[in-house]
């Protein structure tokens, strides 16, 4: 059997600001321009998990797509949605919020969960969208 991959897009809004508490205001500035305003800014994310798999022979499915919604919705989109990114993520406690960490962060939450509940699939790739300009795809390297 061939290796399939499939898809799934979810989305959620969060707030954050790229702010280093070491860093003087200026530096931030230098760096994150208004992207480290006090005041945060929002997003209104787009979240696509590919995952690979060989499809049963009784179902078809290299993995189901409903409890892969049901997953992502249950380990990220609840923890994140409406939130903080900085301050009400528990995953994120420490971090700075940029897309890159907090794309490795979705991973380290979503690459066991999917291997506990297959035997042949595994996570692919996560693609973040920030904007319609901005987005990270991590594959778990």
């Amino acid at each position: 059997m061939k290796t399939v991959y499939i898809t799934r897009r979810e989305t959620f809004n969060a707030a954050h600001k790229l702010y280093r508490e070491d860093w003087s205001e200026q530096k931030n500035w230098e760096v994150f321009g208004k992207c480290s305003n006090h005041n945060w800014h929002g997003h209104n994310f787009e979240l696509i998990v590919t995952v690979k798999g060989i499809p049963d022979p009784e179902t078809g499915f290299s993995y189901d797509l409903k409890q892969l919604g049901d997953l992502i919705k249950s380990e990220i989109i609840d923890k994140v949605d409406h939130k903080n990114l900085n301050l009400d993520v528990d995953f994120m406690e420490g971090k700075l919020a940029s897309c890159e960490i907090l794309v490795m962060e979705f991973w380290k939450i979503l690459a066991p969960k999917i291997k506990e509940t297959s035997e042949t699939a595994t996570l692919h790739k996560i693609h973040l969208i920030e904007t319609n300009k901005n987005s990270v795809e991590y594959f778990g390297e």
